[in-house]
């Protein structure tokens, strides 16, 4: 099993994308892109993460996707939310959505803050449904495939990728330790990650 390396998350929005990047700089926020939330939609993850980080999360969003889960991105599926300033309506609209959705995985990158939208988004839906946990995408020369956490981040399980025996597909696995492990499907569905050899 392994962790996201940051080499894993490039090149599939690599041109698409870089017009996005540009435009977000220049405007001071994210392009919006033409889609529309719908509240009967449910998603599989709520995918909380920096907005600076722009094309990696959609090209995550897109690999997990490919991997046959429905993924939440705030400002590709919600062209109406803008995380750019705190207050209390956008964090209702934040709450709503999490309620559409049946786990967090909380993006971090090494070497990169995280957005301040970010524990709040964790610690709110923890408590609201507790299917949390942290995805951490490394450098490409990072050889080492658990993780140990940082800080408050070590509390919670954390996600990898990689082939069941069963099956040539990648999929995601929820981790409690690097021995202690589960399919994400099933973490899902309540199962929990157990101790294996």
């Amino acid at each position: 099993m392994a962790l996201f390396k940051e080499s894993d998350l490039r090149g599939i929005y690599k041109n698409r994308y870089e017009r996005a990047i540009v435009e977000k700089k220049a405007q001071g926020r994210l392009r919006k892109l033409e889609m529309n939330f719908s509240a009967e939609t449910k998603y599989d993850i709520f995918l909380s993460h920096n907005s600076s980080d722009a094309v990696q999360i959609l090209n995550l969003k897109e690999t997990i996707e490919k991997m046959g889960f429905s993924v939440y991105v705030h400002w590709t599926d919600s062209t109406k939310l803008d995380r750019t300033g705190i207050n209390e309506e956008r964090a209702h609209i934040l709450r709503e959505r999490m309620k559409s959705c049946k786990s967090l995985i909380y993006a971090t990158f090494s070497d990169r803050e995280n957005s301040k939208w970010m524990p709040w988004e964790l610690g709110y839906f923890d408590g609201l449904k507790g299917k949390v946990a942290i995805l951490p995408v490394r450098q490409s020369n990072v050889s080492r495939n658990f993780y140990g956490g940082q800080e408050y981040l070590g509390l919670y399980n954390y996600v990898t990728k990689a082939e069941p025996a069963s099956s040539q597909e990648e999929t995601l696995w929820v981790h409690r330790g690097a021995n202690e492990y589960v399919i994400f499907s099933a973490w899902l569905h309540g199962a929990e990650p157990v101790v294996r050899c």
